[in-house]
């Protein structure tokens, strides 16, 4: 996943930081797997998934992810080396968090993806397949008890098997959805650098573990952590604040297991620096960033994206 206070104003900035084609139906694509390096994006560093106050919040996001780079191990690799050739994803995220107290607090969010999918067919041409569903819905609990500001939080809850993991023409780890019941477990800080309270720092850390899932399909597991600063103080007038961030997004994700999954071309970790800005408008805060890929060690080949993009509306009652 701000009022103009500064605990509001410092959790919405810390975050910054979601058919198969006519007349293709014969030509299907080799037996190899869809071999991609992340083919969603973690919610980390996002500014709603921080709790600042008491009450509702509900957000929009959207997320774009193109992944087009083969890649081997640290550096790229042919093209022709992998069959797949692109994955470009957009996710469309809502949702709502509300905080019973300064202690508890509930988190959901729901996820509609819209993936295409290009690949190599058995008579060596190129086809396309686009696909949009509903994807897996993540309910998370809150625990804020640890400081009167809010400033350190633990997230536990669960991903649900909600996402469409049968489309016929995507690999099971392209799929929209998984197909399994997931653990989340997570924690953050907020915190300041320097005295004067200008350029604050955050941390976050999420950990997602498959517990139930297809007899033909393990998904790996994934531990994100985000690191970041901002600078906290251009107030341009008494309604409208804008803040600067810097942040750092890696990942790192087990291989896949199952005699559906493809553990030699699954399993990576990668580093992200994602500059972003952050405008709150008295309730409302909108943010937007783009990350640019610093590392990637994949496992086998791989189809990597060097870029993102994210915009993040969110609304405090």
């Amino acid at each position: 996943m701000e009022t103009m206070n500064e605990g509001r104003a410092a959790v919405a900035a810390a975050a910054v930081a979601p058919v198969l084609a006519a007349g293709l139906g014969a030509l299907s694509p080799t037996p190899a797997h869809a071999c991609a390096c992340g083919c969603y994006l973690f919610d980390v560093g996002t500014a709603s998934m921080y709790p600042s106050d008491t009450g509702l919040m509900v957000f929009a996001e959207e997320d774009v992810l193109d992944q087009n780079r083969n890649w081997s191990g640290t550096g790229s690799s042919p093209a022709a080396a992998n069959p797949d050739k692109r994955i470009h994803s957009e996710f469309f995220t809502v949702g709502a968090e509300y905080q019973v107290d300064r202690r508890w607090g509930v988190q959901v969010e729901v996820p509609y993806w819209n993936r295409e999918f290009r690949t190599t067919a058995d008579d060596a041409s190129s086809v396309d397949f686009t696909h949009a569903a509903l994807g897996d819905v993540r309910i998370r609990g809150i625990y804020t008890g640890f400081s009167d500001d809010l400033s350190t939080g633990l997230t536990f809850g669960v991903k649900l098997p909600t996402g469409d993991s049968s489309y016929p023409n995507f690999d099971p780890d392209t799929e929209i959805g998984s197909g399994s019941t997931d653990l989340l477990l997570g924690g953050y800080h907020l915190g300041a650098l320097g005295r004067d309270g200008e350029w604050r720092y955050f941390a976050q850390v999420q950990w997602d573990r498959p517990l139930a899932h297809k007899a033909s399909y393990l998904p790996g597991d994934e531990t994100v952590v985000a690191l970041g600063a901002y600078y906290n103080g251009w107030q341009l007038t008494d309604a409208v604040k804008i803040a600067p961030i810097l942040q750092l997004d890696g990942s790192v994700r087990g291989r896949d297991g199952g005699v559906g999954g493809d553990p030699y071309n699954t399993g990576y970790s990668r580093l992200f620096v994602l500059p972003g800005l952050q405008a709150n408008v008295g309730r409302l805060s909108i943010y937007a960033d783009t990350g640019f890929l610093l590392y990637a060690n994949v496992v086998g080949q791989q189809l990597v994206a060097r870029h993102t993009f994210r915009v993040n509306l969110s609304y405090h009652f």
